[in-house]
């Protein structure tokens, strides 16, 4: 029993330090902007990955709809990255909102604390 529990521990500390791993090779470092590929949602949806589920059930005709409709009750927008199933909070929300329910580039520093890009660019994705 005791050699299992130390088993899980270890595994358990291993998942650990490779996850922060990750995390920590996507901040920059001296501010060199780096570029972001997700989808622009609302953070409302965020942990859904898309507006497509909810377009149907809020008469929206496109999730661009669906997610500026959203931004005006207070909700911000943030990037989606489907492949990691993350969220990074986005600081300009003008230059986003163009972009709501689109897959983008996003090109800007990133802040760890915050966990936000400062947007520099955005451009459409494919």
């Amino acid at each position: 029993m005791k050699r299992l529990i130390l088993n899980l521990g270890t595994i358990a500390l291993l998942v650990t330090a490779f996850w922060q791993a990750g995390f920590k090779s996507a901040q920059q470092r001296n501010n060199t902007p780096l570029s972001y590929t997700g989808e622009i949602t609302d953070g409302t949806y965020a942990g859904q990955g898309s507006h497509n589920q909810e377009v149907p059930r809020e008469d929206a005709k496109a999730s661009k709809d669906c997610g500026t409709s959203h931004t005006k009750d207070g909700s911000k927008l943030v990037l989606y990255n489907s492949e990691a199933k993350t969220f990074i909070n986005l600081d300009d929300q003008d230059k986003a909102r163009d972009y709501a329910g689109k897959k983008v580039a996003v090109v800007g520093t990133y802040d760890g604390p915050t966990k936000t890009i400062h947007i520099q660019t955005i451009n459409a994705a494919p």
